[in-house]
């Protein structure tokens, strides 16, 4: 049986990967590991918008209530509300019914333990032997009073709501934000939380049907944000992805402000307050050469972790660290959530431009960002090309042709037979040119698989 989980929880195709009776195991196998502390585990359940949204959760519901466990269904609300919930109301663990930026045939569960963190992989590795353990009818089933119960409250996306406001002191009276909610969990809650700082609030793809989540829309689809900004002479755009931990922002020029750059931004406001923990921000391999280039500019120290929020997340948590985050968005506050939270570093950037009372497009001007090109080669093996000369000699010419101005970046994708090349530096033509010889090698010795 491969491995359930991957990056970020259990996601896939709902009725081909993602059955109800996979979430219903995946229900009894969560409460079984947090009933070994308590005999009634208490979850709080949220989800996105997604038409097979409200079908999972009753079946994860009904798994965790089989074994005993006690079910609170929040409804639709972000996946950091979830994350900031359960540790605030004292929950023993979370759920989160979402597949974020992916389009809506596909769902996903993951789970949060009761501060609020996601489960490390050898949590994960033992719900793997529950679920298995639940398909035999090896796990306990309670009877009478043994038996869980599921409870809803509406209210604790409010709850949220508040809190968020109240991560910054600054009213946001006077800017005009346009607010793309990519048709996901925070459709409700982000107007909300922006209307309550008192912004003037234009908002766009905030009518869920189950069906158009993330479709043409929200931060990866950003070309309608760009447009309404521009159209409604707004000060900045806001662009979640579908269960908002995602957050990219447009200026009100139209350009995009990817999340190195937000993270800059971020971390200098925190540097200047006296609150950046260790003078510290945490990117990720991919993050642009300007991200760190301007980071020590400012007086501040960069350190890259592998691709993925939680490996961000490991390392700021082991080194006691405020701010991290990946290129896509994901923008981890530590020292406010316990995860990427887009309306968290929304509103935090917004906050900025009421107080410093520039131009977004100006204060993203302390870092500039360098060309990148990216190139994905279909392989029919991507394992062994670590050790292949040929591969390496060609990686180390580019390597010497770019010098201290680029770098190149080759690595294997985890999901897919794919080994991609990346090339940053300031010359686009000749990234674009170097690039493609070393996919191209990479073809040939690899063995280009069939599309």
């Amino acid at each position: 049986m491969a491995r359930l989980f991957g990056t970020d929880g259990v996601r896939g195709v709902v009725n081909e990967f993602l059955t109800p009776e996979l979430a219903y195991h995946l229900g009894r196998a969560a409460a079984t590991h947090f009933g070994k502390e308590k005999e009634h585990p208490t979850f709080l359940i949220g989800r996105d918008t997604r038409i097979s949204g409200s079908m999972l959760e009753c079946a994860l519901a009904s798994g965790i209530c089989s074994v005993g466990g006690n079910v609170v269904m929040a409804g639709v609300i972000p996946t950091p509300a979830v994350a900031y919930l359960v540790k605030q109301q004292g929950f023993d663990a979370g759920a989160v019914i979402s597949a974020s930026h992916n389009p809506f045939p596909d769902n996903g569960i993951k789970f949060f333990d009761g501060s609020g963190f996601k489960l490390p992989d050898e949590v994960e590795d033992q719900l793997e032997v529950y679920v298995r353990q639940s398909a035999d009818n090896e796990l306990p089933r309670p009877t009478g009073a043994g038996i869980g119960r599921v409870e809803y409250n509406a209210n604790l996306a409010h709850h949220y709501a508040h809190f968020v406001r109240h991560t910054i002191d600054t009213s946001l009276e006077g800017l005009t934000i346009v607010y793309d909610g990519a048709n996901g969990a925070a459709s409700s809650v982000g107007p909300e939380i922006l209307s309550g700082l008192g912004a003037k609030v234009i908002n766009i793809n905030v009518n869920p049907d189950g069906l158009n989540i993330n479709h043409h829309c929200g931060s990866t689809h950003i070309e309608g944000l760009q447009v309404a900004v521009q159209q409604h002479h707004a000060d900045l755009g806001i662009a979640n992805d579908g269960d908002a931990d995602r957050c990219l922002l447009v200026d009100e020029k139209g350009q995009v402000l990817d999340g190195d750059q937000i993270m800059l931004l971020c971390a200098l406001k925190l540097k200047e307050e006296g609150k950046l923990k260790g003078d510290t921000v945490v990117g990720t391999v991919m993050s642009n050469i300007g991200f760190h280039k301007a980071a020590e500019e400012l007086g501040m120290k960069t350190v890259s972790t592998a691709v993925g929020d939680r490996y961000v997340l490991e390392y700021m948590r082991e080194h006691d660290l405020s701010i991290g985050g990946e290129q896509s968005g994901h923008v981890i506050f530590l020292d406010h959530n316990t995860t990427g939270d887009g309306m968290l570093t929304a509103v935090q950037v917004a906050a900025l431009v009421k107080e410093k009372g520039q131009p977004l497009s100006e204060l993203a001007g302390i870092m500039t960002k360098y060309p990148q090109v990216l190139i994905n080669v279909r392989v029919a093996t991507k394992t062994g090309w670590e050790e292949n000369d040929i591969i390496k000699a060609a990686i180390v010419t580019a390597e010497g042709e770019l010098g201290d101005e680029g770098r190149v970046l080759v690595r294997a994708s985890g999901t897919e037979p794919l080994i991609r090349v990346m090339a940053e530096g300031p010359n686009q033509e000749e990234l674009q040119s170097l690039c493609q010889e070393i996919a191209d090698i990479i073809g040939r010795e690899q063995g280009l698989a069939e599309k």
